[in-house]
């Protein structure tokens, strides 16, 4: 294998998760190893075993997951697969309950967090999360408490670093004022621009933002439009374009593009050797 292939994830630059944990900016987002709807176990468990083998040597160190995958499917295989987990950071996230294929449900109860927590450190064969995320924050319980439960958990050692997922700027600094907020990760690509405002404040204050759904596929299946000709200019595939912007975007950008295919894997990291002209950028962020 060559040392190009080898260092792919590499060349879409570094980050530093609550400014210690340094990871490569283009991530793998583990929920399509499940089944559909992110239930059950996958189509292909013996791709989806090998697509999780094959990060590390495509350069990506980041992998994250979530106790809703499956649920818990998704933490079990990188578990099977992957630990221990060297130069690996495994974040995950917890909050949210499954009632079937695609349905989700926040329940943020501090004892329901914190249980959700130690299953997670047990599937995947931890004694501390690095990355712990709440996957939503839940209407229905104060705020206050599901920031306060994190911060003890932080204190106990159960976790290294947190962060929040779908939340506005009011959100994140109400969180700030309880916890450090290591990461956002909110909806965010090329169609959907809706957490501009969160994207900046993240750029302005340090704070990693992982764009989850990083590749809208309504978008990238368009013809004519620029990024179709940039994708054809530049003989790429629009997909890793799309990807090749969102890194231009900001230095704390960590796309997770997901896949249960290899193949598929590597087209994506193979975009974080891409890198777009300003002209092109200015094209695409019209």
């Amino acid at each position: 294998m060559s040392d190009l292939v080898m260092s792919g994830a590499q060349a879409a630059g570094q980050f530093k998760i609550g400014g210690e944990i340094e990871v490569n900016r283009l991530g793998f987002g583990a929920m399509r190893i499940t089944g559909p709807g992110a239930w059950g176990p996958p189509t292909d468990r013996a791709e989806a075993i090998r697509v999780l083998r094959r990060l590390s040597q495509l350069g990506v160190n980041f992998i994250d997951t979530a106790e809703a995958y499956g649920p818990a499917v998704s933490e079990e295989l990188i578990a099977e697969a992957l630990a221990p987990y060297d130069d690996l950071l495994i974040a995950t996230k917890g909050g949210l309950t499954r009632q079937g294929p695609n349905q989700w449900a926040p329940l943020g109860r501090p004892a329901y967090l914190r249980r959700g927590v130690e299953a997670s450190l047990q599937r995947l064969k931890l004694e501390r999360i690095d990355l712990w995320q709440l996957h939503r924050i839940d209407p229905g319980t104060p705020r206050a408490e599901q920031f306060g439960v994190i911060a003890d958990m932080l204190k106990e050692g159960l976790i290294r670093f947190a962060g929040l997922s779908e939340v506005n700027v009011e959100e994140i600094v109400a969180a700030r004022k309880v916890f450090p907020v290591a990461t956002v990760q909110n909806r965010y690509n090329l169609s959907d621009r809706s957490s501009e405002d969160v994207v900046a404040y993240c750029d302005a204050n340090g704070i990693g933002f992982i764009p989850w759904h990083p590749l809208a596929a309504g978008e990238l299946t368009a013809t004519g439009t620029a990024l179709d000709a940039i994708a054809r200019k530049r003989r790429a595939a629009p997909s890793q374009i799309a990807l090749a912007w969102m890194l231009k975007r900001s230095k704390v950008m960590l796309p997770i593009p997901g896949t249960s295919k290899v193949a598929h894997l590597e087209e994506n990291v193979a975009a974080a050797e891409i890198e777009l002209s300003d002209a092109d950028y200015e094209a695409l962020s019209g």
